[in-house]
């Protein structure tokens, strides 16, 4: 165990240096999920109690801990398999984990999205894991296709992922659905129309300072 549980407090143990950090028990009904306690103090590693996790200064590019994997099935690393463009939608699909690592890769490939189609439907469904730097890039698309009159949505998160998106209050932001067939559905000329009141949703409220601090200087 990295995470040592104390009533209502969880001290989070970096696996490289031994700092530690200590902050409120999460609000998830799963005690062994720690992810806000690791997005809060900008710490990475895994979203669960058994870790590993690194401090911010151990984060950085050439630090490692030997055997790191930090995504659900211990699956390494992540990108962009792909981006599609069907009509006016362009379907991102991305893989592994959404975290800073795959960061620059997933803006491009955003920001082409956006700028070339529109709407854009980011399919999650061979994501593991999303950190802070994932959701604040999710968090700009989503600003940039509404400035421009379009959707951005999710598709085929799993039940991890929504639980991050409920708990970072994200989940009201995005229209999610079951599969991106589904979105593109929706986002076809007949289903569009259910949509409209997305484009002009509401801001993010709520966010860890790590979400908006991404968002924002992106």
């Amino acid at each position: 165990m990295t995470v040592v549980p104390d009533e209502h407090l969880m001290t989070l143990i970096c696996d490289n240096c031994g700092d530690t950090t200590t902050g409120t028990a999460c609000v998830l009904p799963d005690a062994e999920v720690v992810w806000t306690l690791v997005a809060e103090h900008g710490w990475s590693g895994s979203p669960f109690a058994t870790g590993p996790h690194r401090c911010p200064r151990c984060s950085l590019p050439g630090l490692d801990v030997g055997g790191d994997t930090v995504g659900q099935g211990g699956q390494p690393g992540g990108g962009v398999l792909g981006v599609d463009h069907l009509d006016d939608v362009a379907v991102v699909t991305a893989a592994g984990d959404i975290d800073a690592d795959a960061a620059d890769e997933l803006r491009s490939a955003l920001r082409q999205a956006v700028d070339v189609c529109g709407h854009v439907v980011v399919d999650l469904t061979r994501v593991h894991l999303i950190d802070a730097a994932g959701l604040g890039l999710l968090v700009r698309a989503h600003r940039d296709a509404r400035e421009r009159g379009a959707v951005l949505c999710l598709a085929a998160p799993s039940r991890f992922i929504r639980t991050v998106l409920h708990t970072m209050r994200l989940d009201g932001l995005f229209p999610i659905f079951a599969s991106p067939q589904e979105a593109l559905r929706r986002l076809s000329p007949g289903g569009a129309g259910e949509l409209a009141a997305v484009v002009a949703g509401p801001e993010p409220r709520g966010l860890s300072p790590a979400v908006m601090t991404d968002a924002s200087s992106r």
